[in-house]
């Protein structure tokens, strides 16, 4: 059922600078130095709205993680970095964002050349939230704060007792493909603005705009060391990262299922290990609630960046009295997106990441329809897409009815444009129901009646409940999932202690 949008050929010329970047041998960061890998073995990065290589890449394993980890020790014992003031380490943070800035519309042509997603929203959102990260964190390394405690000893003893926060020490830090570029700065700020050396393993498939960045750091003034990038598949360069005894805690955004192998990789030196992962998030509509405006709502947090979002609001249950006026109203907005490459300005959603992720996705649609589910809108390729994109990754948005708590699409994560919607009628019922699943990232509330929403806010297991808003985040605001959706937070001040050891002192005045 094709009814989406689809867009002219682009039209557009590319960028002189990104052009030239995409040209070249892309090599791994190590110790300030760009080099190959240890085996000279490369991979390519594919364009998704052509399915045409994009840029070669090295091709990194266990020998050049080796290397990069010895490099992110010896930098975090030279001076030149474990003796840098907290103020001087957050001017290297700031700095970080201004050139980020400055670069913006490049780094977004790159990510959206690599991703797929649309350049306007590899801009506001990838670009905009990196910039952000590395200024927010920047003021932290001179605000975070031990304390004087007081004691009660016994004897009479007169103590002092006080505690310093100290590097954790090298990082390893692996990140995922859907934005990839902000992914790696929330990693990234708080881990050096605590003064921590990184090892950092962008994902296979969208390594791009992560090198770029790392280009920008060394502009910026961090010493050679503090930050290596190594590039290569998951089974071999995280495997390595996560079990490698130098490396003393782990940062992984990432599947469920790729969380658990990681956090087993870890057990080995007994790593510090946070884990943002996978969600299934229900978006729930009360019966006073604005069908058009939950609409709107329901859409952007389903269809936003692919769906290939962690907190994409995946399940939709909306109450019977409004059912079908908020259904018709979705389908009618699903049927408008303008589907395209993220290059032309006129793109609204652009192509799935890889063949891989596409193949994944529409299994789900496939299984959805096997086991009783309606198809509402969507499911297939947009028909009219010009012949360059004959061989890209696109799938229409796409909404299922008549689904039920049994079916695979309501119980997994697709990771894709695909909405499963519900009705429900009794409140109780529907916690139950938001509640029945084995992730717990995010949730969103749309109702006038903020006493039902606080209610229903306090009693949905999730990091992150959003009420009549969804998806925002900001690095001020703690983001983390409960159950199967990670453990630990990202951002705002929590995420500090989790990028440093908290040392007690004592000392007796007697």
């Amino acid at each position: 059922m094709t009814t989406t949008q689809p867009l002219p050929p682009l039209a557009q010329p590319m960028r002189p600078d990104v052009a030239a970047f995409l040209a070249r041998e892309h090599e791994l960061l190590i110790g300030g130095h760009w080099r190959p890998s240890v085996s000279g073995q490369r991979f390519t990065s594919v364009n998704p709205a052509t399915g045409r290589p994009l840029a070669t890449l090295a091709e990194g394993g266990a020998g050049d993680v080796d290397a990069a980890v010895d490099a992110a020790r010896r930098a975090l014992a030279d001076p030149e970095w474990r003796d840098i003031t907290p103020l001087a380490r957050g001017e290297l943070l700031h700095r970080l964002a201004e050139l980020v800035e400055e670069h913006a519309d490049e780094l977004a042509l790159i990510e959206s050349l690599d991703n797929g997603k649309p350049v306007s929203v590899a801009r506001a959102v990838d670009v905009g939230t990196t910039a952000k990260l590395f200024r927010y964190f920047s003021g932290w390394p001179s605000k975070f704060e031990g304390a004087t405690i007081p004691l009660s000893p016994r004897n009479g003893l007169r103590i002092l007792n006080y505690t310093v926060h100290e590097p954790i020490g090298v990082v390893g830090a692996i990140v995922p493909w859907n934005f990839p570029m902000s992914m790696a700065s929330w990693k990234l700020a708080p881990a050096l603005a605590m003064g921590n050396t990184v090892v950092l393993k962008p994902a296979e498939e969208t390594s791009l705009s992560t090198l770029r960045l790392a280009e920008l750091a060394a502009e910026a003034g961090f010493p050679p060391g503090v930050l290596n990038v190594v590039t290569g598949p998951g089974r071999v360069v995280g495997a390595a990262i996560a079990g490698h005894p130098g490396v003393d805690k782990i940062a992984f955004t990432g599947s469920t299922e790729v969380g658990r192998l990681v956090t087993t990789a870890a057990l080995g030196n007994m790593k510090k290990v946070s884990l943002e992962l996978g969600g299934k998030s229900p978006h729930v509509v009360l019966p006073d609630a604005d069908p058009v405006a939950v609409a709107a709502a329901a859409a952007d947090g389903i269809f936003f960046n692919q769906g290939q979002t962690c907190t994409a609001g995946s399940r939709l249950y909306v109450h019977s009295a409004i059912y079908d006026d908020v259904m018709a109203a979705l389908v009618e907005r699903a049927r408008s997106i303008a589907v395209g490459p993220g290059q032309d300005p006129a793109t609204q959603m652009g192509p799935l990441v890889s063949a891989r992720q596409l193949r994944t996705v529409t299994s789900f649609v496939e299984s959805g329809l096997d086991e009783g589910a309606t198809l509402v809108t969507g499911g297939s390729r947009p028909r009219g897409l010009a012949a360059e994109y004959a061989d890209g990754y696109f799938l229409e948005p796409t909404v299922l009815t008549e689904t039920t708590h049994s079916m695979r699409v309501v119980r997994e994560e697709i990771f894709g444009p695909v909405l499963v919607a519900m009705r429900w009628n009794d409140v109780d019922e529907l916690v139950e129901l938001a509640n029945d699943s084995p992730y717990g990232l995010g949730a969103g509330i749309w109702t006038n009646d903020l006493t039902q929403a606080h209610r229903i806010a306090g009693a949905i297991k999730a990091g992150t409940v959003w009420i009549n808003c969804y998806n925002l985040t900001d690095p001020a605001s703690p983001f983390g999932g409960y159950k199967q959706s990670g453990w630990g937070r990202e951002m705002g001040r929590g995420v500090l202690e989790q990028y440093t050891e908290t040392k007690s002192v004592w000392v007796n005045l007697t």
